[in-house]
């Protein structure tokens, strides 16, 4: 049973932020107000600690040797798999597939079960507001295959327009692609609802969770998404690792993305066949390191509880959007009724990436321009935004400095 939102406990933010060195520094003078979780968060002392470990007692290659270093990193680099799939309640552990990134293992779905199953006319539906990762790589298989893209239109208060998807969805709909959590607007979509539906017109469903993982309990079963792919960078873990989540039924009939170690099961000059998943798709020497780091991860974010989390941002959230709204000028760019930890926000006579520039001036670390979201952006008229972003290490008192900041900007242009 769902725990009571009364009864979750509040979180201890200054304990939490005695984790985070990164953030008791001074940038031009000014304590580092951390706003940019949404491209790249922070990296807790207990996952550095372990990833030094493992560098300094170790270091070796997996699955590759009989000696014990060998066997100690195949056990740690592969203690990551069972855990990413109970964080994310996959069914089995060989569900759980490890990639650079959120881009490779849209990638690899694109290129391994698109270009197996797409021919001429048929459809791929995504969003207006997806990330230029969940647009290029179906727009590549598209021009090979003969596959038409379809896009969801977005409401102007940044929430995707449902009935206008349940027209797009047709017999030859073979594919849907949607985020979970909008990069550039923070809007949650209703990703079981698009599962479910997609499903009934007989699609695969792939779901880009790279913003809601770090930020939500999700449920792969629950949701009923085929494909989920996520990046540990976003989640206090290092850059250069991701995680496919595919459905076993679907994975076991798609071929190899990539050609080389670890993917075989047998060569010769004549024929080779190929590995089992997950490691049919793990071609070559792994990011290890990184796959531990992801491990320590998931069990920070297990100590903070991700309902206190959850509750915890979902306040902060509301706490800012109070305070930004009061600064004349000041319009949002996406006002979804279900929003995670991102704010976009413009102004008609100043460009984005010069708040950014005085905002930066003041210690205070945002992100401005299209988020690599281009057509989002182009959606609601503007060429950029800025967008502050936020993680359970922030403060109100960081709100309160963003809007001092913004203030301060706004003065060089009156």
């Amino acid at each position: 049973m769902p725990q009571a939102v009364k009864d979750i406990p509040v979180l201890n933010v200054e304990k939490i932020r005695e984790d985070f060195p990164v953030l008791h520094q001074q940038v031009n003078g000014h304590p580092l107000v951390y706003l940019d979780n949404g491209a790249s968060s922070q990296m807790p002392v207990q996952v550095a600690e372990r990833l030094d470990h493992y560098h300094r007692y170790e270091h070796a290659n997996v699955h590759r040797g009989i000696h014990t270093l060998s066997q100690k990193a195949t056990d740690a680099y592969e203690a990551a798999r069972p855990k990413v799939a109970a964080f994310i309640n996959a069914a089995e552990e060989h569900e759980i597939i490890y990639t650079t990134g959120t881009t490779d293992s849209i990638n690899l779905v694109a290129n391994s079960f698109g270009l197996t199953h797409f021919s001429e006319g048929d459809e791929v539906i995504l969003s207006e507001m997806e990330h230029h990762a969940n647009i290029v790589p179906w727009q590549m298989v598209a021009e090979k295959t003969g596959a038409v893209i379809k896009v969801i239109p977005v409401t102007d208060s940044g929430e995707l327009d449902l009935e206008a998807y349940k027209k797009l969805l047709t017999p030859r709909t073979k594919m849907v692609a949607v985020v979970h959590v909008s990069n550039a607007l923070g809007t949650v979509n209703p990703v079981k609802e698009i599962t479910d539906l997609a499903h009934e017109a007989g699609s695969v469903v792939l779901i880009d969770g790279a913003q809601a993982v770090p930020h939500q309990k999700v449920d792969v079963q629950e949701i009923g998404a085929d494909f989920y792919a996520f990046s540990a960078h976003k989640m206090f873990g290092p850059t250069g690792f991701g995680i496919l989540y595919g459905r076993k039924s679907l994975l076991d009939g798609m071929p190899p993305y990539r050609g080389g170690g670890d993917m075989i099961d047998k060569v010769t000059f004549e024929e080779t066949t190929y590995n089992v998943p997950p490691f049919r798709f793990e071609a070559g020497t792994p990011p290890i390191a990184a796959s531990i780091g992801l491990s320590e991860a998931i069990d920070y974010i297990g100590r903070v509880g991700m309902d206190q989390i959850e509750k915890y941002e979902a306040k902060l959230v509301e706490y800012a959007v109070e305070k930004l709204r009061k600064i004349d000028g000041l319009r949002f760019i996406g006002e979804a009724e279900e929003r995670a930890s991102v704010i976009s926000f413009v102004f008609d006579h100043i460009h984005a990436s010069d708040i950014g520039t005085i905002l930066d001036k003041k210690g205070i670390a945002v992100r401005t321009g299209h988020h690599c979201a281009q057509p989002i952006l182009r959606r609601f008229g503007v060429p950029a935004t800025t967008r502050a972003s936020f993680a359970f290490y922030n403060r109100e008192d960081d709100v309160d400095r963003l809007v001092e900041g913004i203030e301060y900007a706004k003065s060089f242009f009156e």
